[in-house]
């Protein structure tokens, strides 16, 4: 498939972002590998082009974002997470403003750097960037709030609206693992799933049930397994998985593959490709996870925007 790419520079207003905060991880100077690619950005297109700036807070992001937008950047390099990035791509669809955009991973999770095969060596990382090759992402939203790679609602959802910052940001990954441990307990010790779900695909009049929902963007969720084949991040489609299960034995399988990165292995899930996607709950209010964030509630109403953000990767 021939690709697009773009000299870059040619560009005289460059920003890079970089949230200290996210994914802290033991043994990796995550500081000192931005600061390299900063160095290299620096050479390669001049000192007066480039501007960092670091942010630590939710509202320094969306202020960061705004100024962005205000100030004409055209292309925006982030130095953070799937969290960090949203964040700041649905400040540029409030405002109209889609800049390029480039990732340089050192978030808990980093779905959109793995998808762009963008490597955290910040050598390896230039190189590959350094090429201008550009790929169309395409940006999914739930509630008029946007996202990248996923949306769930559901026993995924749920572990992800118990997990404070604070537990992201000092234990990782394994804050999920042990949410997921409080919610077997807190669940489904002594009952069944109590949760139901109902999903219209396209606005085509039925409703399916669910016991849990997951609508796929990206090729991966959570891991490294693939959860859905085709699915992709510059494809304009949705993958709407239905679990269908709603015993105890079934949502303990299934958090075990979501805590496990094993998903893929599970045949029993069902998968149907959409444009728009309606999803309502037995419980108002439901909260709802968009790349790994608790942001939206039940009901939901999911689409895709009608303009890729270019990614030069």
């Amino acid at each position: 498939m021939h690709r697009e790419h773009v000299e870059l520079k040619k560009f005289k207003k460059v920003m890079l972002v970089f949230n200290p905060n996210s994914g802290r991880r033991l043994f990796v100077d995550t500081a000192s590998r931005v600061n390299d690619i900063r160095n290299q950005l620096r050479e390669l297109l001049g000192v007066q082009v480039l501007t960092e700036v670091s942010i630590y807070s939710f509202e320094e992001v969306r202020t960061i974002a705004q100024r962005i937008c205000n100030e004409h950047y055209e292309w925006v390099i982030v130095a953070g997470g799937d969290g960090t990035l949203r964040a700041i791509t649905e400040v540029f669809v409030e405002n109209g403003k889609l800049p390029y955009m480039s990732v340089y991973p050192v978030g808990t999770v980093n779905l959109v750097a793995k998808e762009l095969m963008l490597p955290a060596d910040p050598d390896e990382w230039m190189k590959k960037v350094k090429r201008g090759m550009l790929t169309p992402v395409w940006l999914g939203q739930a509630n008029n709030r946007v996202f990248l790679t996923v949306a769930g609602i559901g026993i995924d959802s749920l572990v992800i609206d118990k997990v404070t910052e604070t537990e992201k940001k000092y234990l990782s990954k394994f804050a999920y693992v042990i949410e997921g441990t409080e919610l077997v307990k807190r669940e489904l010790l002594w009952q069944d799933w109590q949760y139901k779900f109902q999903v219209m695909i396209n606005n085509d009049g039925i409703w399916r049930d669910a016991a849990s929902v997951i609508v796929a963007k990206s090729r991966y969720y959570a891991g490294w397994f693939s959860l859905v084949d085709g699915a992709s991040l510059s494809s304009a489609k949705l993958h709407v998985c239905l679990f269908h299960g709603v015993n105890k034995l079934d949502l303990l399988r299934y958090l075990g593959l979501l805590l496990t990165d094993s998903l893929a292995t599970d045949k029993s899930v069902e998968i149907l490709e959409a444009q728009s996607v309606e999803i309502r709950c037995n419980e108002e209010n439901f909260a709802a996870e968009l790349d790994g964030d608790s942001l939206v509630t039940s009901p939901l109403s999911i689409s895709l925007l009608p303009e890729p953000v270019q990614f030069i990767a």
